[in-house]
This record gives structure tokens, sequence and C-alpha cells, in this order.
């Protein structure tokens, strides 16, 4: 059975994720304001619409309570934002995930009952920032302000060495969840599993746990 979603905002960030949602075999419904980017998702979407989705009866009128999981990539404003994950919370939809401007409106989008709030722009800068920094860090996933995963290229500091000889949970209180081999991808590696030069790990942890063990075991 196709998943549905639907995605309200259709500015760079919303546009994207209709996309790849379609290119994944879900079914979208598309919503916007302006009637241009409306049409230009026409033949996109599973289905778009023209609605101010900061009225209830609107939302209630597209069926938008029919949708497990609404995105609400609103831009600028973030009155609208706000105003439409309100309504969605009340019109009972199950999972609501929207982009949020800064720190302050992320609060206010948890306290009116968001499900998942994300930043963009401050996620990929910080992962940009990341990969320029070192070579080591490929990728990079926030779970929370203080809470990560990262992709780690290993080197020769710790090629050949095993997880347990490596003793990282005891040492740095992080865990490779998973080796990264090629094409191949171990999900929760044993313990004696050796690893190999240019090897992927997928370690999960405190950004500070992290960041010092990469310091401090492969520099």
């Amino acid at each position: 059975m196709r998943k549905e979603f639907a995605v309200i905002g259709l500015g760079r960030f919303g546009s994207s994720i209709v996309r790849e949602l379609i290119q994944q075999g879900a079914n979208v419904m598309a919503i916007d304001l302006d009637a241009e980017r409306i049409d230009d998702f026409m033949h996109i979407a599973t289905n778009a619409v023209i609605a101010d989705t900061t009225d209830e009866a609107v939302l209630k009128s597209i069926g938008i309570h029919e949708f497990e999981h609404v995105i609400v990539a609103i831009g600028e404003d973030i009155q609208a934002s706000i105003l439409t994950t309100l309504m969605l919370k009340e019109i009972g939809v199950q999972k609501i995930t929207v982009k949020a401007q800064d720190e302050y409106h992320e609060k206010v989008l948890r306290k009116i009952g968001a499900d998942i709030v994300v930043h963009p722009e401050r996620d990929m800068g910080i992962r940009i920032a990341n990969n320029l920094m070192s070579n080591t860090v490929l990728d990079y996933l926030e779970l929370s302000d203080e809470h990560s995963i990262m992709e780690l290229r290993a080197n020769d500091r710790i090629a050949g060495y095993s997880i347990i000889d490596l003793d990282i949970r005891a040492k740095y209180g992080i865990n490779i969840i998973g080796i990264k081999r090629e094409s191949q991808i171990v999900i929760s590696p044993n313990p004696t599993d050796k690893i190999l030069r240019d090897d992927i790990l997928l370690v999960i942890g405190a950004d500070a746990d992290i960041n010092r063990f990469v310091q401090r075991a492969m520099h």
C-alpha cells in the first residue's frame, strides 16, 4: 500500500520533499497559496491544491485528516506555519513535521504539538562544516541538540583493529551501529569484526564524545 503525504508550502524545501516522495513511490498532495507554484506541480504531485491552510474549514474540505503524515514547509511566514500546525493538530492529523525558522519558532511548534521539527538550513550548514573540517567525517544526522549519527571513514590509525580492541564504548561512550564496506553494510557488527581502511563507520552518540573519538583515535 502506497504511503500518503501532504506537503504544505512549495518553496525550495517543500518542493524537494514532494519530488523525492513521488520518486520513492508515495502519494503526495502538494498545497500552496501561490497559483503559479501549484501549476508547476500539477503533473508532478499526485494532487496539487491552492489552499489557505490557516483556515480549518479549508483544511477539512481538502481532506487533510486522511493523510498519515503532513509536512508543513511554509517558508518565511512564521505565523502561518504556527497556525497551520495548530489547525492540523486540532483536526487530528497523526504525524506532523514542520520546518522551523529559528529556535524560538521551534519552541512554539513543540508546545502546540509538532511531532518533528526540522531546521534544514542549519542542519545543512552543520553537515557542510563537518565535511570541510575533517576528511574523516563524511555525513552527519542530528538526533537532538547534543546527539547525532555520523559517518566516519576509517583510516590507518584504526584499521586492523576490532571494535572490542578499540574499546570505543568504554573509552568514548559511543557505539558503532553499522559498517559500510564497498556495496555492503553490516548492521550491529560483531565486536570482534576487524575494521578495514576506508570502511565507513556509522557511529551514534553525543556530539562531544564522537568528536573526542575523531580527534584522539583517528587523527
